[in-house]
Formats: structure tokens, C-alpha cells, sequence
């Protein structure tokens, strides 16, 4: 097993293969048409860059995951969301938690802060990795989103610092070479 950086049109490929079945089979994921390549490359180079990495058993891509900006105003920028996603054949084999032991560090390096991550209820699976790893429910949005005829509620859970710094230092872009 390894993990790795991703970055260009290939690797695009293989996340959009993976994400795939997550968004026309599931609710986990609230888009209802799965992004092109292209979509996934522009969202792999958008600024700030944050990491995109994939997980590959035998040499074949099993799943990835990434962070992104929490949310646009300028007071935010402390503040990411992260998400994993897995081909189903590897789901329970502590993948999830490879992604995330080495997601979570690079993103805490370039100065983030609060990692946030919307698990759609019920999810008991994706729970249970997130508190694991330390993630804290902080509330429930109910009916935030509507797929496949019925409405979903979003858990929200959030792994920050008990004592968070008064001045932290600006978020740095992350180069996918590291």
C-alpha cells in the first residue's frame, strides 16, 4: 500500500472513477451528475491548493482524499474541509484511516486550523473513522439536502485545538511534489 500526491489530467481520471458510483449510487455525496475530469482538475488546482492524495493497493488506485477552502469570506481561510472516498471493494480495510493519518498532517502544516467534514446521516461507517481520528460532532443540519426522492440531514464534526493560536500564521499553498 502507499499513498500519494495527486496532481494533473490522469490523476483526475482516477478520482473521477472513484467518485463515480459515490454520487449516482449515494446520498453521501450531495451532487447529483458526477464532475468531469475536467471539473476534477480545476477543483485539484484551485487556490489556495490544498492536498489531493490517492491510496493504492497492488499499484491499482483503491480511493483518495482531499481538503478543501471550509468557505470563501476571508476570515475562514483557517479553515478546511476534508473528505475520503474509497472504491467500494476496499471500504473497511482501514484505508479511510491511512488517507487521513497523512491528509490531516500536510494540511495542518500549511497553517489550517479547524478541519471540518459533512458526513450525510446515517453514516455510521464514515462516524465512526471521524471520531476516531478525534473528529467532534458539532450539529446536525436536517434536510440540507435532497437526492434520490427524500431529504438528507448533514453531520457536521470538527477536529480542532482545544487552545487555538491568537495569531496564527497564513495558510501556505500546498505543492503536490511533497
Amino acid at each position: 500500500m502507499a499513498v500519494r500526491s495527486a496532481s494533473g489530467r490522469a490523476d483526475a481520471a482516477i478520482i473521477q472513477s472513484i467518485y463515480r458510483p459515490w454520487v449516482e449510487r449515494t446520498a453521501a455525496s450531495f451532487e447529483e451528475v458526477t464532475p468531469s475530469v475536467e471539473d476534477i482538475l480545476a477543483r485539484m488546482e484551485t487556490r489556495p491548493r490544498l492536498p489531493w492524495l490517492i491510496v493504492e493497493v497492488d499499484r491499482e488506485a483503491a480511493g483518495y482524499a482531499y481538503a478543501s477552502r471550509h468557505a470563501p469570506r476571508t476570515a475562514y481561510r483557517w479553515s478546511a474541509d476534508v473528505s475520503v472516498y474509497l472504491k467500494a471493494e476496499h471500504r473497511g480495510r482501514g484505508l479511510g484511516r491511512v488517507l487521513y493519518e497523512r491528509l490531516i498532517p500536510e494540511v495542518r502544516a500549511l497553517g489550517y486550523v479547524s478541519l471540518f467534514a459533512g458526513i450525510t446521516q446515517p453514516n455510521p461507517a464514515s462516524v465512526a473513522l471521524h471520531t476516531a481520528l478525534g473528529f467532534q460532532l458539532i450539529g446536525i443540519h436536517p434536510n440540507t439536502g435532497h437526492k434520490f426522492g427524500r431529504w438528507h440531514d448533514v453531520g457536521w464534526y470538527v477536529q480542532s485545538p482545544p487552545n487555538p493560536p491568537q495569531s496564527p500564521v497564513e495558510p501556505r499553498d500546498w505543492a503536490s511534489t511533497i
